[in-house]
This record gives structure tokens, C-alpha cells and sequence, in this order.
């Protein structure tokens, strides 16, 4: 006897039969996923590309603080002072702090820290998370970046679990980042917070006027000892090197961006050294609607050329500075040089636009087509680059230097 079928149930069926063919090919999915890239392992970040998208939308300060802070060590040293008295010279010396992270090269392991800690740095030591602590050496740096690498190696290859590097240029405003670092030498302190914005450009009293270009701005302070420590993205990866943070600001702090470190790391290792950064021989200001109003210009973007070096690119070039001085909203400046408006057709809104335009896409011996603004006409003046020289206080005038940025 054979019994009719009730079109509901025969539907339900239905539907629960394509439930489970999806549920199987899903689960065989995440097999195979699985299967060609493995789980995360200590030390480094979980990359499985089925994920990435997911694990980008949330942050999981516990997991990467398991994973990636072993790679975290403490950098210490003494800094030596001379004071001048009423009875003489008195030396002293202070214990300095900072931390630094464990990068991978040529099969070799590396701690990676900024130059500040360790300028003039002498018993120079790096103690791991575990409390093991080892001679060190620094093998080479870059004041202009803020950067250096140093060696430890007396300590076993054991001791070094590396972070991968990921690239700074895919970061966004409002992504959630992760700070680890020592401040005040509490090793292992993790921080929270969110990308404020790309592409600052951050002032240093000891750069000679230049600054460090594309720097990374986030919502956390930056304290004596945190100097020097990674700053992680939702995967794990290094996307910066914390640094600096401004006097009398609260819940800010700024990052080298780890698209620098890559550039710059085979010749720190190699040579010691890094002199790859372009030179125009310029000074100059960011131009706006009230400093256009008092030049009499029509553009109220791009920079104002205040003064040119004497025999470098620009001056070479043809590129006119300021011959007028004038004050505007209390600052004084040098007005009636040219104003620059673009590098190679791209738009130079700033000076932070310029000097990371310049540090990103060109290199000492370029020739780029400078866009400007002279006497109200628009020109183009192709430039050569130039190699930035060593830090120096004389290359334009104590107050062009302390009011303006040098490029």
C-alpha cells in the first residue's frame, strides 16, 4: 500500500536536506582550510586568510597579548651627564628605560628599538619577558627616523620568539590597535586604543628642524619606558614602533610606521646607517586662508617656501623663497616665495602630506615634478633630490628652524 505524501512534510524535508548539504560543505571547507594553513603558533601571529576578514572586524587584546608579548623585551642602560657647578664639572649618571621587540632577518634574530633610547646609552642590556637578561649591542641607526637595531648576542636562540612585520599603509582611522611596552619599567604592559590618524608628521627638538614623516597618531599616552614598543593591528602584526608623545597631552601618542622599519632595516643591519632620505633644501609653512589673505594668494592649501639653502636642490632649481616679512595670528613669516601644490601631480595639502609624499615615493638622485603657485600662474620645476645631510642647526636660521619645517 503505498501512502500519499502531505506536501508540508515532503517541503520540510526538503529544507532540511539542504541544511545539512550546506552544513557538510562548510565544515569540509573549514578542513581544508585548516589543513593548508595551520593554527596559530607562540610568538607569532595567526594569519589563516579564511579568518583575516572576520578577525579584522574585532580585536582580541587576549590573544595577542599570549601571543606576541613574549616577543617584547625591556632595554636598559646608563646615560652619562656633565652639570657644571660652582666647584667644577660633576659627572652624573642615570638609569635609562625603554623597550624594543624581536624582528626576524636572514635567518637572524634582532631587537628593534628608537634611537632616543639608546642615544648615548652605555652597558647596554636587554631583559626578556621571562626575566633573562643579556649584554647588547647596537648595530645601527637613524636618528632622522627615530630608529635602531641593536644585537644580543650572547643569548640563546630560545630566548627570541619574532613578530612579523604587517604594513602600516592598510591602517584606518578608528581601527583598534594594541600597545605593549615597559613604561616606568613595568615590563609587560598592554594598551588599548584606536587609530586617531595617519600621515602626522612629528616635530623632534633634536632633528635640526626636519621632522618624522607618516607617522602613526593614536589614543594612548606614551610614558618614560614605553618608548620603543610595538604597536599590533587585530592580527598580531607590527604595524608601528611606538615613540613620542606631546608634552601636556592626554590619551595621544604617535608611532614610526612599520612601512619605515621595512625600508630601513636591511641598512640599519648592513651598514649601520641609513641615508636615504630626499633633500630639497627647503623651509617651509602650510599655507591657509589666513596666510593666503595676507600673501594675497587665492590658494589656501599646499606650503609656503620661507627660505631656501643656499646651492641645494631647490635653490638649483629656480625655487624662489619669501623676501617679505610679515605677521599673521602672532607668528611671523616670510612671504612672496613660491607655494608648492603638488609633488609628481599628486596634491600637497600640507606639510605632513609633503614630507611623507617625499619619504614614500622617492629617493636622493629622483627627479620630481614640483606643482606651484608663483605671482598668481601655475608652474611645474622638476627638482633633483638630493640626500638629506647629518643633523645640523645651520642650515637655515635659528628662527626659520624653530617656526617652520625644514624638507
Amino acid at each position: 500500500m503505498i501512502q500519499e505524501l502531505n506536501p508540508k512534510t515532503t517541503i520540510r524535508a526538503l529544507l532540511l536536506f539542504v541544511v545539512i548539504l550546506g552544513s557538510i560543505s562548510v565544515y569540509q571547507g573549514v578542513l581544508l582550510a585548516t589543513s593548508q594553513h595551520p593554527g596559530p603558533i607562540l610568538g607569532q601571529p595567526y594569519t589563516n586568510p579564511t579568518v583575516v576578514q572576520a578577525f579584522n572586524q574585532s580585536l582580541d587584546p587576549t590573544q595577542i597579548y599570549a601571543l606576541e608579548n613574549r616577543s617584547v623585551v625591556t632595554v636598559s642602560g646608563d646615560a652619562y651627564s656633565v652639570t657644571q657647578t660652582d666647584y667644577g664639572p660633576v659627572n652624573a649618571s642615570e638609569n635609562v628605560l625603554g623597550t624594543g621587540w624581536v624582528v626576524n632577518y636572514n635567518n637572524s634574530s634582532y631587537i628593534i628599538t628608537n634611537f632616543h633610547v639608546v642615544d648615548g646609552m652605555t652597558n647596554d642590556t636587554v631583559t626578556f619577558s621571562n626575566g633573562d637578561g643579556y649584554a647588547a649591542q647596537v648595530v645601527g641607526t637613524d636618528p632622522y627616523s627615530d630608529l635602531a637595531v641593536i644585537s644580543v648576542k650572547t643569548a640563546p636562540p630560545s630566548e627570541f620568539h619574532p613578530i612579523l612585520l604587517g604594513s602600516s599603509s592598510s591602517l584606518k582611522v578608528g581601527e583598534s590597535v594594541v600597545a605593549i611596552g615597559s613604561p616606568y619599567g613595568l615590563s609587560g604592559t598592554i594598551t588599548v586604543c584606536v587609530v586617531s590618524q595617519v600621515g602626522r608628521s612629528l616635530q623632534e627638538d633634536t632633528l635640526g628642524g626636519y621632522s618624522i614623516p607618516d607617522t602613526v597618531q593614536f589614543s594612548a599616552p606614551i610614558n618614560p619606558g614605553n618608548s620603543g614598543g610595538p604597536l599590533l593591528n587585530p592580527n598580531g602584526l607590527v604595524v608601528g614602533i611606538t615613540t613620542a608623545t606631546t608634552s601636556n597631552a592626554q590619551g595621544l601618542g604617535f608611532a614610526i610606521p612599520s612601512d619605515t622599519i621595512a625600508r630601513e632595516l636591511p641598512y640599519l643591519i648592513k651598514d649601520g646607517s641609513y641615508d636615504k632620505h630626499p633633500y630639497l633644501g627647503l623651509s617651509v609653512a602650510d599655507m591657509d586662508y589666513e596666510l593666503a589673505q595676507a600673501t594675497g594668494s587665492n590658494v589656501t592649501w599646499g606650503v609656503l617656501v620661507q627660505a631656501t639653502v643656499a646651492g641645494g636642490p631647490a635653490d638649483q632649481a629656480g625655487i624662489r623663497s619669501g623676501t617679505q616679512n610679515v605677521t599673521v595670528d602672532g607668528q611671523q613669516y616670510t612671504i612672496g616665495g613660491d607655494v608648492i601644490t603638488s609633488l609628481d601631480g599628486t596634491r600637497i595639502v600640507n606639510y605632513d602630506a609633503f614630507s611623507a609624499y617625499l619619504e614614500t615615493h622617492a629617493t636622493p638622485g629622483q627627479t620630481v615634478q614640483v606643482g606651484l603657485m608663483r605671482n598668481g600662474k601655475q608652474m611645474t620645476v622638476p627638482v633633483q633630490l638630493g640626500t638629506r645631510p647629518p643633523i645640523q642647526f645651520d642650515l637655515l636660521n635659528d628662527t626659520q628652524q624653530s617656526a617652520f619645517n625644514n624638507i
